[in-house]
């Protein structure tokens, strides 16, 4: 008999199904015991009569202790009242093993170290296993959009020989006696992609090994890079505006009994539009300093952070492009303004709701000598970038790109306190387990 996915029962009703799956609880009410059977794919109710499976094999169904994984043959009926809406009359329940001792995540309250310590079961949980379906939907949703655009898909190397991003905040690895790093970014390499394939992107983890603790960051996250020849810098954020757009359209179209299980304020979600506010650097420096916050003595040159970040987003309801930021903050491939060198063809969008920058991205600089220059004054070593800017000395036009934060994305998306709970395994300083 074929097995049935749980999310599947609406189309077998009043049939016999077959369903694999874990014990997630139960209950016993004299000669009735009810179980809540997990498969992955949602919860169901099984209600276990004695009278139809036997004294003996009630009896052992009436011990089994939470995560036992079982096989369960029954009728599947409509029950408004059961936890999604359906349940299954049981004629046989097969135990597959016994668990060794008990369970240590149960239904109560646990602490957040006793979570993340045994990640590789909090992940059974309902809320966790929202999380991942909607990050799946996320990358689905990424790749769809990218596909129908032809964009080529490329793999960017995990091991670089320089950095993309500067020289701090980088994992160095021995590479058979020389110095290696674990990449910051596949930005570099995807520009030499956009001059062979027009429109590219990769989808892989990058490495920083930043000493933060902040809840928007993790050592190790995964970036959506795109890079598209032949581009400025107003079409890269159109492009930027209308795939985060088209995933927030997906998640509430595909996702939305994963939303509920997070009690997400849907609605927040609902009435984000296109297109995205844009302000310039200058023009949220002016917000800033015009504001009653502690904050308010923010010079123009420094770097946002997150509670210039936030206060800015709580003024709009749909994410905010802040462009042109100043030249001297940003990285050495950024493209100056023509109109003003101090200021870069870049821009960074920054979620609602505190969320932080989920995008970073701009126009490249094209130019062979403005970009030798550029690396000079960050100091960088030119023999590293040689093929980098080989990319300027043939056949080099005006090119865009950006970076999508995946992990950030999830937690804006699901209204997650800590970015630790969008990825499967978490890396945050200190935390390597399991």
């Amino acid at each position: 008999m074929e097995t049935t996915l749980i999310k599947n029962l609406n189309t077998k009703t009043d049939q016999e199904v077959l369903i694999k799956g874990w014990v997630y609880n139960m209950r016993s009410s004299g000669k009735i015991s009810f179980l809540i059977i997990r498969d992955g794919s949602a919860l169901v109710q099984v209600v276990v009569v004695k009278k139809e499976v036997g004294e003996e094999e009630f009896a052992k169904i009436a011990k089994l202790g939470q995560e036992t994984p079982v096989i369960i043959k029954g009728i599947a009926k409509e029950e408004p009242r059961s936890v999604g809406g359906y349940e299954i009359l049981a004629s046989n329940i097969e135990i597959v093993s016994e668990n060794k001792s008990e369970y240590p995540i149960t239904h109560k309250e646990h602490g957040v170290e006793f979570l993340a310590d045994n990640r590789h079961l909090w992940i059974r949980t309902p809320k966790q296993t929202a999380i991942l379906k909607i990050r799946s939907e996320i990358e689905n949703s990424i790749r769809s959009y990218f596909q129908k655009r032809d964009f080529v898909l490329t793999d960017a190397p995990i091991i670089t020989p320089a950095a993309c991003e500067g020289t701090t905040n980088l994992f160095e690895i021995d590479y058979h006696g020389d110095k290696a790093y674990l990449s910051q970014s596949g930005q570099l390499y995807m520009e030499a992609a956009a001059m062979a394939l027009g429109r590219v992107y990769c989808f892989g983890p990058a490495f920083r090994a930043e000493k933060s603790k902040t809840r928007r960051h993790l050592l190790e996250f995964w970036m959506v890079e795109a890079e598209m020849a032949f581009m400025g810098f107003e079409e890269n954020i159109k492009i930027q505006e209308e795939l985060v757009y088209t995933i927030i359209q997906d998640v509430l179209n595909n996702c939305e009994n994963e939303l509920i299980t997070l009690k997400r304020d849907i609605d927040k979600l609902k009435q984000i539009s296109l297109p995205f506010p844009r302000l310039s650097y200058s023009e949220a420096v002016e917000i800033i300093q015009n504001s009653d916050e502690e904050f308010k003595n923010f010079k123009w040159g420094e770097d946002f952070g997150a509670p210039e970040e936030t206060y800015i987003s709580n003024k709009f309801t749909s994410p905010v492009f802040i462009h042109r930021y100043p030249t001297e903050i940003k990285a050495f491939y950024m493209k100056p303004d023509p109109t003003n060198d101090k200021v870069v063809l870049g821009a960074d969008l920054i979620a609602p709701e505190g969320y932080g920058e989920i995008i970073g991205g701009g126009e490249r600089i094209s130019d062979l000598d403005l970009l030798l220059s550029r690396i000079k004054e960050h100091d960088l070593p030119q023999e590293s970038f040689e093929w980098y800017l080989d990319l300027r000395r043939f056949g080099s036009v005006e090119h865009c790109g950006f970076g999508l934060g995946l992990e950030r994305t999830v937690a804006w998306l699901c209204g997650l306190e800590h970015i630790r709970e969008t990825t499967l395994f978490p890396r945050m300083l200190h935390k390597m387990y399991p």
